[in-house]
């Protein structure tokens, strides 16, 4: 029946409804006639009673009167009941509820006994909105006792927690999430709490970054003696007093790392972020870094490398500036002159090679191979790449890479990488040959249009054959077959190698 027409339903003198909210108007016109109760004015005080206790509290409660467990309820159940309000009024425990029958059996069983029953955050499987969903409640089951004090009913109080139990598992998903990123975080990470800066939390770069020292739960100035005359703490006492955030870049600090060395110089990019409570009192600081100490010291390398560049270059001006103009004064004619002048520059150009060549650094082959062919592949997986480590010395690693661009500028022109089908196998092994390692290195095209031999040799096939030979005291060779061109190279491993 609908709300508005409850009210000119009769009124019958049933006090224990009065006050009773809507519920108790819906209970008042409900024919229970047509149910195991009976009519409503014949009910027991005892159930009388129950019903004026359920229908004045806040709480959603429904009560499961006899055997079959008839349901009374509340105003409060009737949010969880949603669309199968008003329908349960009246009805049996297991019809209203047929997905959780088994369930509600139990209950019925265990306090039509005496017992009670208690569940927290229980999880059931209910039908709302025509479709099966998880749902999770608070559930307590008391029994109701009838005049002679045997179990009639039983009383059920039932809360619904889904949005909690939800939203707690989103926190604690979004904490593990969390903790996982500063586990797994590179940069060093630390928790700080309080005013005296207590260790409370810390990730693995921190650990690492001071020597997997004992950390937790101890004071800065205690866990780490060494950092209290270096600013560090006095930077954490600002930041705390303050509440503002303070960085610091390529800051140097002295860490006694390993137990019984001398400390070791680091130097850190670092950020000292104070974190507030709800009522904006600074509680922690949280640090955050970067241990930097290789960088700073590529930095330095470089400006050295810098310096002596450009002492280098002012001493060859000066050397030029020199030998053109004893060359010019000592020669009988022009063309005297420009013949000189050219052998002694090429001459300079020999030496200053050389002791380019001795500052200079070597990289993995590995890693030159990859350099030179990324541009041409485009996420197909159209090179494989395959050899053991091995460290180049840097005029093979330049003449190697110099070589590979060349053949895949080509390979995509006219070659393998030309097709969507085509593929290029680079490898390489050490032999020995003679007593000797020989670094065996093939590029191997496949799958590409029909090759032939070109009608010319360009620059590229000499910078490939010609140019890589001669840096690596090998045998460089081009082979343009049917299904692929094919560049072999055998160099002695002592003249490629990094010293």
């Amino acid at each position: 029946m609908p709300l508005a027409e409850l009210a000119d339903a009769p009124k019958n003198d049933l006090p224990f409804l009065v006050g009773g909210g809507e519920m108790a108007e819906r209970i008042r016109c409900y024919d229970w006639s047509t149910t195991p109760l009976g009519p409503i004015e014949d009910w027991p005080e005892s159930l009388k009673a129950a019903v004026r206790i359920v229908l004045r509290t806040p709480v959603p409660i429904v009560m499961l009167w006899g055997p079959s467990g008839v349901m009374i309820y509340n105003d409060g159940y009737t949010e969880f009941a949603a669309n199968r309000h008003p329908d349960l009024l009246g009805s049996g425990v297991r019809e209203g509820w047929p997905e959780v029958a088994d369930f509600n059996d139990n209950v019925m069983k265990v306090c039509l006994a005496g017992g009670t029953l208690s569940y927290q955050d229980q999880e059931l499987t209910l039908h709302r909105g025509g479709r099966p969903q998880q749902a999770w409640m608070n559930l307590d089951y008391s029994p109701v006792l009838d005049e002679n004090g045997v179990p009639a009913g039983v009383l059920a109080i039932v809360v619904e927690t889904t949005a909690r139990v939800l939203a707690d598992r989103r926190n604690a998903a979004e904490q593990d999430r969390l903790q996982r990123l500063f586990e797994q975080a590179p940069s060093f990470m630390a928790m700080l709490r309080g005013e005296n800066h207590v260790f409370e939390m810390v990730n693995p770069g921190y650990m690492r970054l001071v020597g997997r020292r004992d950390i937790l739960g101890r004071p800065v100035s205690e866990a780490l003696p060494e950092v209290a005359t270096q600013g560090f703490i006095d930077m954490l006492d600002t930041a705390f007093r303050s509440g503002e955030a303070l960085t610091a870049t390529a800051m140097p600090v002295l860490l006694q790392r390993h137990e019984g060395r001398a400390p070791e110089q680091r130097h850190v990019d670092l950020v000292y972020q104070p974190i507030r409570n709800d009522e904006g009192i600074v509680t922690h600081i949280f640090v955050q870094g970067s241990d930097v100490t290789e960088r700073v010291v590529a930095e330095r390398q470089q400006k050295l490398l810098m310096n002596e560049m450009s002492h280098r270059v002012k001493n060859t001006l000066a050397t030029v500036n020199a030998i053109a103009t004893r060359t010019l004064r000592g020669a009988a004619s022009l063309e005297e002159a420009e013949a000189t002048l050219n052998a002694r520059i090429l001459a300079l150009s020999r030496a200053q090679d050389a002791l380019t060549r001795r500052s200079g650094e070597g990289a993995e082959i590995a890693d030159v191979v990859t350099a030179a062919v990324q541009t041409h592949d485009d996420d197909r997986q159209r090179f494989r790449i395959d050899g053991p480590g091995l460290a180049l010395n840097s005029r093979a690693a330049l003449a190697l890479s110099l070589a590979l661009h060349e053949l895949a500028t080509n390979a995509t022109k006219y070659g393998a990488l030309s097709v969507d089908s085509g593929r290029v196998s680079i490898g390489w092994s050490v032999e020995t040959r003679d007593d000797a390692s020989i670094l065996r290195f093939s590029w191997t095209e496949a799958g590409g249009p029909v090759v032939s031999r070109p009608t010319r040799r360009g620059f590229g096939s000499m910078l490939i054959e010609g140019g890589v030979a001669a840096e690596t005291a090998g045998t460089a060779r081009i082979e343009y077959l049917p299904s692929g061109v094919l560049f072999t190279l055998d160099a002695p491993l002592d003249a490629i190698q990094e010293s």
